[in-house]
């Protein structure tokens, strides 16, 4: 796992798209903070959670390359011949992920100090937000890394990822289009279940659950397990 790890983080800086994707994350969170700290009202959770919907299309291009790639290149049948676990190998992609997405969100460390000297902060509510983000990212990298899986072309790859992303942030409102409905009422409930953004939102209200942070680790074990089946099953056809 470490070492497939290792691979995939670096790969993403031996390319521009961890430069590109740490630079707009970056120029968007520089543009929230200086918004909110030059208008006096330090808010280190709205800038915390600002970046929740651009992440629906940030991390597909942090995905889009994690496994199709490998098949593109034909690189991938030294993966799945290996003597290792296909569950490393798809840890180790995951996390290469996830530690380029939670470096997106290492200048809001300064940001809370910084605001920390305008007012007193409530450190619990930072970490909360910042959980929150964690949470719903590492939830967008497992759905992105599975739809990776489905396809060879890292293009199509990304495009399905928002498509996937944007439905499940749009579910809110599909429940509410539907909860007044006759005979589709009961889909509000299912769409209400569905909505991750809903658990999140929690996280920003400075409400810690445990039945939202199991609801985004149980996105990711069911992700991840589709994805390890999928290779398993490329493994032995």
């Amino acid at each position: 796992m470490i070492a497939v790890f290792k691979r995939e983080f670096k790969s993403y800086f031996l390319t521009p798209i961890g430069y590109i994707v740490l630079a707009l994350f970056y120029a968007f969170l520089g543009f929230v903070f200086y918004n909110y700290y030059s208008t006096g009202s330090p808010d280190i959770v709205s800038v915390v959670s600002a970046p929740s919907l651009i992440s629906i299309f940030f991390v597909p291009i942090l995905t889009m390359r994690l496994i199709c790639e490998d098949r593109r290149q034909k690189v991938d049948q030294a993966l799945l011949t290996a003597p290792v676990k296909l569950v490393s190998v798809v840890l180790g992609k995951f996390f290469a992920a996830f530690a380029v997405y939670a470096l997106c969100f290492a200048p809001t460390v300064l940001f809370e100090l910084i605001f920390a000297t305008k007012v007193k902060m409530n450190s619990m509510s930072y970490f909360y937000a910042l959980l929150g983000a964690l949470l719903l990212g590492a939830a967008l990298i497992s759905i992105g890394m599975f739809i990776s899986c489905l396809t060879e072309n890292p293009a199509v790859a990304a495009m399905l990822s928002i498509g996937v992303n944007l439905i499940a942030y749009l579910m809110p409102y599909f429940s509410d289009l539907v909860k007044n409905q006759k005979y589709f009422g009961w889909l509000s409930k299912v769409f209400e279940k569905m909505a991750f953004m809903n658990a999140y939102e929690s996280f920003n209200n400075n409400i810690f659950k445990i039945a939202d942070v199991l609801y985004f680790l149980s996105i990711m074990a069911i992700f991840m397990f589709l994805c390890v089946r999928f290779l398993e099953k490329r493994r032995w056809s």
